[in-house]
């Protein structure tokens, strides 16, 4: 697979980072800047930019022609950056107090120049370190409800609704979420990353033909979905936080698709710390379970009955349906992503940071189960309690 860079892309330096911060921020021309990178994700560099006078702040994000996790031979499009770039737009104009602020980009040079966040404890860090965050269900219920609601038909005229899923069509990305979510875990794969002692595991997840029939029907809804403009990987790493703040970042997956999904990524990133957890601990993360979904599901239905232009808004059982459906996808989603973050390519330190590898196997064995019991139960979930008691049946 061949990716065409743009012949003025360049990677940035520190030093050339600074001299783009000065074009394109409002520091002083005498200013003192100083940078340091400070990316650890998979895809991009990360410059933070300070005036070491002032202590003013900016974050430049450079999308690399790459994935940093493999190296040279997997290309990405740099197109990701001004999704990511305008997701990031589109959404603060619903949810302005919970994304952080763009102030340029440039789509050669694949960059985002945005607000720092430095004052705010990404939530996977936090939650890892026993830390809570009691704004953190209500503000991404109502970040999800948001932005899902008036990015949908429910709240577009359906000629806005088309141009904007046509404008944030991603297959690129959109290929890697199909790959590493719901093909790869579910098969023999050479990409699969996992402990030998969860071989036998991972042989019985690949030799479940029911569980393989309901993840083909929820990647089939993946795939054809159109239902609204995700943030497309929305986990804890995705968040920052603070105990009166929330900040959501990198959309760079981006896409219009089922609503249940960026639900279901969120809800999944959550139960990893409800595994790991004990006692008062833990009841503080199933608590924020179900007042994440909680809060959604109030709040989308406080703006379908006062700003929907769906012409059947009132017919009696129709949101009830809908929110259903979403709350159904999302609990087969987030099993899909409890298994891939376990046994795929991509992990997450919730788990893989558990130095006794008698516990960290343990955990992961419970994952993988609770993972598989979302899927296969999950079009019976009818409320939010029903999603919890598959969790504290997966504990026994």
């Amino acid at each position: 697979m061949t990716l065409t860079v743009p012949t003025t892309y360049k990677a940035l330096t520190e030093a050339t980072a600074i001299a783009l911060a000065k074009t394109v921020y409002t520091f002083d021309h005498a200013a003192q800047l100083t940078c340091r990178e400070i990316g650890d994700g998979n895809l991009n560099y990360v410059f933070q930019i300070e005036d070491t006078e002032t202590g003013k702040r900016i974050i430049i994000k450079q999308a690399l022609p790459y994935a940093k996790i493999i190296g040279e031979s997997w290309p990405l499009t740099l197109k990701r950056a001004t999704i990511e770039a305008n997701v990031l737009r589109k959404h603060g104009e619903f949810v302005p107090s919970l994304v952080p602020a763009v102030y340029a980009t440039d789509e050669e040079l694949a960059i985002t120049v945005m607000e720092d966040l430095s004052h705010l404890e990404i939530v996977r860090e936090g939650l890892i370190n026993g830390q809570n965050f009691p704004r953190l269900s209500k503000d991404i219920g109502e970040y999800l409800a948001l932005t899902l609601f008036h990015t949908s038909d429910y709240g577009l005229h359906p000629f806005e609704k088309k141009r904007l899923a046509a404008e944030f069509s991603n297959p690129e990305l959109c290929k890697i979420t199909e790959d590493l979510i719901f093909t790869d875990p579910f098969f023999d794969i050479d990409t699969n990353d996992y402990e030998p002692q969860l071989q036998s595991a991972a042989e019985a997840i690949w030799s479940d033909r029911k569980l393989q029939l309901e993840v083909a029907k929820l990647k089939k809804s993946f795939l054809t979905e159109s239902e609204a403009l995700l943030h497309g990987d929305l986990h804890t790493g995705s968040v920052f936080a603070s105990q009166t703040e929330t900040k959501v970042i990198d959309p760079e997956f981006g896409f219009y698709g089922p609503i249940g999904f960026d639900v279901g990524l969120f809800l999944a990133n959550l139960i990893f710390q409800s595994i790991t957890r004990e006692g008062e601990n833990r009841q503080v993360i199933v608590d924020d379970i179900g007042k994440t979904w909680e809060v959604f599901a109030s709040s989308f239905g406080e703006l379908w009955n006062k700003q929907s232009v769906e012409s059947f808004r009132a017919t009696e059982g129709y949101l009830e349906y809908v929110l259903g459906k979403v709350l159904t996808d999302a609990t087969g989603f987030a099993g899909c992503e409890l298994i891939r973050r376990t046994i795929g390519l991509a992990h997450v330190k919730d788990l893989d940071s558990i130095e006794d590898t008698e516990k960290r196997t343990s955990f992961k064995k419970q994952a993988l189960e609770t993972g598989r019991a979302l899927i296969l139960q999950g079009q019976q979930t009818a409320s939010i309690d029903d999603l919890l008691e598959i969790l504290e049946e997966a504990r026994k």
